[in-house]
């Protein structure tokens, strides 16, 4: 039996959820996992479930039957075939921790992604990539070659069919055209001191400000700067008795737990966009475990 997710968002009416349920068992198909969320301020339905199609109805069947139900509550809704392993670009510059980790991850299943390539401004981690069997691509960003890089990020993107980007601690900024182009596709990690702690040695200035609670943030990328709508969130407390090399050694735990958290809950479809904010469903029983590794 093939195991499917239907993600949806429309104006809330009544009978929504009645219309998805009803047809999915005409269709001979078994829902499995469901969650579902109103937001009274702004009038929006998310919906999120998995289902068994346990009498052989194909994708393309469930599709194309389900028109006059999306028609008529006006949704947008995707449907995934659950095997499906997500194409994912890593990008990373000089700090490799949050690399490795997702690397690791991936390796031993816990991440059930495909990366299909690492892109980087240095040299680095081309030997880790490598022996991972990953391809590595060194491009070269500087002011007076920018447009030219992006260029070819993107032919990069293009070629390799990735369906999303992760900025793995990647230290340059994106321009408002990738990130149109990529708007939703694109997760970007940083320490949750900004905007209090902007420039350089951010854990340093947190130290010496004495900070009691050192965290991350995950979010998507949008043309402001560390602005996108927030995905996963998390702090570590600190006391005074830790050094500055220990704020920085503690920072970049989170940092790494928190992105591979965000990117577990995009490819199995449980983050949608709500404004300026998400709608972050919970991660199934079967999925979580691998999601809390670490």
């Amino acid at each position: 039996m093939k195991n499917y997710t239907l993600t949806v968002s429309c104006i809330s009416k009544r009978g929504i959820v009645a219309a998805i349920s009803g047809f999915l068992a005409e269709k001979g198909c078994y829902i499995i996992d469901s969650s579902q969320f109103d937001d009274l301020e702004t009038g929006m339905f998310f919906m999120r479930l998995s289902f068994l199609s346990q009498e052989g109805a194909t994708i393309e069947e469930i599709i194309k039957g389900f028109e006059p139900v999306k028609q008529k509550f006006d949704m947008t809704c995707e449907f995934h075939d659950s095997e499906h392993k997500m194409k994912v670009l890593l990008m990373v510059s000089r700090f490799g921790h949050c690399l490795n980790d997702l690397l690791y991850r991936w390796k031993i299943g816990a991440l059930p992604i495909e990366i299909v390539g690492v892109v980087s401004n240095h040299f680095d981690y081309q030997k880790v990539v490598v022996n991972h069997d990953i391809p590595f691509h060194h491009v070269n960003v500087t002011k007076a070659n920018k447009p030219q890089a992006e260029a070819r990020l993107m032919e990069i993107v293009e070629a390799s069919g990735a369906e999303l980007i992760v900025l793995a601690r990647y230290m340059q900024v994106l321009s408002d055209e990738i990130c149109q182009k990529m708007s939703g596709r694109i997760i970007n990690i940083h320490h949750s001191f900004l905007p209090s702690f902007k420039g350089a040695n951010p854990y340093k200035q947190a130290f010496e400000r004495g900070v009691k609670l050192i965290g991350a943030t995950a979010h998507y990328v949008t043309a402001d700067l560390d602005e996108g709508p927030i995905i996963e969130q998390d702090v570590a407390r600190i006391t005074h008795a830790q050094s500055a090399s220990d704020y920085v050694s503690i920072g970049r735990d989170v940092e790494s737990q928190v992105l591979a958290r965000a990117i577990h809950a995009h490819i199995h479809h449980r983050v949608f966009q709500n404004g300026h904010r998400t709608v972050v469903f919970p991660a199934s029983p079967g999925s979580y475990a691998s999601e809390r590794m670490g």
